[in-house]
């Protein structure tokens, strides 16, 4: 989500604690659950074309209080992590049409973002607390002494997630991506956060810049800020208050940055250095939100979370150029690169009025040589798109249940829509975990591709990947 998030909280009850007052010494109790446990009923009517609901899962307690909303996914081997507002839960997916619920932990902090990489996970902290323990209570923002930030977990035990550290960094972590080091000794994770104020000691204007967090592999609790490169030294649009999210190709050398009213291209071939190689605006574009690039990084697509993903802007009478993806030409090369405009995708089949609607989080579907791409659009479903000709996107499959509730707008939907080893997984705010096979034969190639891990931030090449006939 976008603007809605802001940086308040009521209290909440945290059931799971941390075991004192240094991050390292952290151990959690996770929650297990009974594997194969009953699929998430399919409430009220659903639009579905070339894709079929194989399986899913409700959200599990105690991740399924009002307002603890499920947020972003990452993959490892045969499982998923998916994030939520209060903590995240670790899924068992060896079986996509019977997945089920390895762990969770209870440890809020408001948007819960997540990446993987081998062992580790690191969870975004958006909404200030009293301390970095995970049983620590909301505080305002305006408290020197609270936390945001990230939360580092060992999951080599996927029953038994471990907390191992906390670094907190101004305006906390609205999103996180990770960039591979060079040294093979390092990894870095950029954090994107925005929303300064004069009032928040550790979140004041001008924050035009990420964090860069190092983390030494073998001792991920010595992880640290070490720069904060400003991508707005003349101050970017005036909505331009630091970035939303930040998708990286690291074997490309590149990163696009949705920020806000600004749309960047880097290099980050230093990963400790992004430098700007281009920047693009659109007065159609209320609120860059997120990117993703083509395989072969020749286009790169961003997203406009018109109305912060809480406003029914798929409608009619918003209109198709608002609310909607943008898709830009990758063109030079190094310091000569820029990107350029070539068309706008909006979900074809309008919404109503009580439904959240918006362009929001989705990957590529990896066929060799073509461009697919599938989306969550909140209450809009889930939509699988044919960017081969990118002057001319299209819908050739969809998933879409009814309003959540008929009377009200209120949030839900899809948030997260990602394409991992054979299926598409889907993070329902309020639904849970929905997984989805596509049928359209045009896709059947992607099954070959075989990834070990996936971070959608972070943008592996698919022909590095085993490919099966």
């Amino acid at each position: 989500m976008g603007e809605e998030t802001g940086r308040r909280e009521g209290p909440r009850r945290a059931l799971l604690r941390g075991g004192g007052a240094g991050a390292a010494a952290f151990v959690l109790a996770a929650t297990a659950a009974v594997p194969g446990a009953a699929t998430v009923a399919e409430d009220g009517d659903v639009s579905a074309e070339g894709v079929v609901r194989v399986g899913g899962l409700p959200r599990p307690a105690p991740l399924d209080r009002e307002g603890a909303f499920n947020s972003d996914l990452a993959f490892t081997g045969d499982h998923a992590v998916g994030g939520n507002y209060d903590g995240f839960a670790v899924y068992d997916i060896s079986d996509p049409t019977r997945p089920s619920v390895v762990s969770t932990v209870l440890c809020p902090g408001g948007q819960g973002d997540v990446s993987v990489s081998g062992d580790l996970l690191y969870f975004s902290v958006d909404y200030p607390r009293a301390n970095d323990e995970c049983g620590a209570p909301a505080v305002p923002a305006t408290d020197p002494d609270g936390f945001e930030g990230v939360r580092i977990f060992d999951i080599s035990d996927k029953a038994n997630p471990r907390y191992v550290a906390a670094v907190r960094t101004d305006c906390g972590s609205h999103t996180n991506t990770l960039v591979p080091g060079t040294d093979g000794e390092h990894e870095y994770v950029y954090v994107s956060s925005y929303s300064p104020s004069e009032r928040f000691p550790q979140c004041r204007p001008p924050h035009d810049k990420v964090a860069v967090i190092e983390v030494p592999l073998a001792d991920p609790a010595a992880a640290r800020v070490v720069a904060e490169p400003v991508l707005f030294p003349d101050g970017g649009a005036e909505s331009t208050t630091g970035c939303h999210d930040i998708t990286a190709y690291p074997e490309r050398g590149i990163a696009a940055a949705a920020c806000l009213g600004d749309g960047l291209l880097l290099d980050i071939s230093d990963p400790v250095r992004p430098r700007v190689l281009d920047r693009v605006r659109d007065p159609n574009f209320a609120f860059w939100h997120s990117a993703t690039f083509t395989d072969d990084a020749r286009y790169v697509l961003f997203t406009d979370e018109l109305g912060g993903g809480s406003g029914a802007v798929c409608t009619e009478g918003v209109g198709p150029e608002r609310g909607a993806n943008a898709i830009y030409a990758l063109n030079g090369v190094g310091d000569r690169s820029e990107l350029d405009f070539r068309s706008y995708y909006k979900l074809p089949r309008h919404q109503t009025e009580t439904e959240n609607c918006v362009a929001h989080n989705g990957s590529l579907i990896p066929v060799p040589g073509q461009d697919f791409f599938v989306q969550s659009w909140y209450q809009g479903g889930v939509s699988v798109i044919d960017l081969t000709d990118p002057d001319h996107p299209v819908e050739i499959g969809h998933f879409d249940r009814g309003p959540w509730d008929p009377q009200a707008l209120r949030t839900a939907g899809s948030w997260s829509a990602y394409y991992y080893n054979g299926h598409v997984y889907s993070s329902d705010i309020r639904h849970g975990i929905d997984v989805l096979r596509l049928t359209d034969p045009r896709l059947e190639q992607a099954q070959g591709v075989v990834m070990d891990e996936f971070n959608p931030q972070s943008q592996p090449s698919f022909s590095g990947h085993q490919h099966h006939p």
